[in-house]
């Protein structure tokens, strides 16, 4: 059974490698208003610091090879030194990841070449929840048509079915230099899972060539697919409890028990993180083996083994009660 009370952030990162600070230089760019900690383990942020998106700040230390986290000196706080998430912005110097060491045995060719996927994530937007709430900086046609109302997106949505190399960490993808070239047909089957695809086609490039190239199915196929990974969790009583609620508020633990009751499975809910913008459900993340099956049941999307602990994020939703934001419902 998932997290029957609220979990201390440090323990949702106590899971991830050893902690190893190591001084470095260089310049972190937030991308995003995330929180700025003291102690990333114990989750503590004295004067509720955030990060200002576009502003760059000082590192000076990185959480060892992995560099998951930065320690960054931010003007103006009580106690400046704080640790923030590496996919909270962008780093460049001393302290990128670019500059980490090959994990051992790896060569970095290898994070390149298609096929070699050992999982894969799926991201599931709470689409008015993503447009109302974050740092979206004017890109998203469906986000305006969400807000003068000529767009309406009830369902969950797609953005992106991602496929891991675990040993390459963040870092698998870009595999090809492919275009995407995506079929009409393909386009009217996803527009409903992925509603950026009524306007342009941009982002959807963005995901191909980052991602759908790493792995064997061809533009039309890989798009199909993850839209119907998505309307599986959409159709199930997960995104039945989501949707049904907007407007409203969900509980986190009734969140992850309607993922053990639909998995059925009480370890199903390490599959899954409820990811948020302050108080509102932006995302959903869920993780599946190599080989899975979309367009059955979650039990089948998720497959087996499943995972012993959920996977850490610095945005996931800490609090009980979880606000799904109704506009463009």
């Amino acid at each position: 059974m998932r997290r029957l009370a609220l979990l201390p952030l440090s323990l949702l990162l106590i899971s991830s490698a050893p902690f190893a600070a190591e001084p470095a230089q260089g310049s972190f760019q937030a991308s995003q208003a995330c929180e700025a900690f003291q102690s990333f383990r114990k989750g503590s942020n004295p004067g509720q610091v955030r990060l200002v998106p576009g502003t760059r700040y000082a590192i000076r230390e990185v959480n060892g090879q992995s560099r998951q986290w930065y320690r960054i000196e931010v003007p103006g706080a009580g106690e400046p030194l704080r640790w923030v998430s590496a996919d909270c912005g962008s780093a460049e110097g001393a302290g990128s990841p670019a500059a980490a060491p090959a994990p051992a045995k790896q060569s970095a060719q290898a994070c390149n070449v298609a096929g070699q996927q050992d999982s894969y994530v799926l991201a599931i937007t709470w689409q008015p929840g993503f447009c109302e709430h974050s740092q979206f900086k004017g890109r998203k046609p469906e986000c305006e048509h969400l807000a003068d109302g000529s767009l309406k997106v009830p369902n969950l949505t797609l953005h992106g079915l991602w496929p891991n190399r675990q040993s390459c960490g963040a870092h698998y993808g870009n595999c090809s230099d492919a275009p995407l070239q995506l079929s009409q047909e393909t386009l009217e089957f996803v527009r409903p899972w992925m509603p950026n695809f009524y306007y342009e086609t941009r982002f959807g490039s963005h995901e191909w060539e980052k991602h759908g190239t790493c792995q064997a199915l061809d533009d039309d196929a890989y798009f199909r697919e993850a839209a119907t990974a998505v309307r599986t969790v959409n159709d199930s009583e997960i995104g039945r409890y989501v949707t049904a609620n907007a407007g409203k508020t969900i509980s986190r633990q009734e969140f992850y028990r309607k993922v053990e009751a639909a998995a059925g499975n009480d370890k199903a809910d390490n599959n899954f993180t409820l990811l948020c913008e302050g108080s509102y459900l932006n995302e959903i993340r869920v993780r599946l083996p190599r080989e899975f099956k979309a367009g059955g049941s979650v039990a089948e999307l998720i497959g087996t083994p499943l995972p012993k602990r959920p996977a850490p994020s610095s945005k996931e939703c800490r609090q009980e009660q979880i606000r799904i934001e109704a506009g463009g419902v």
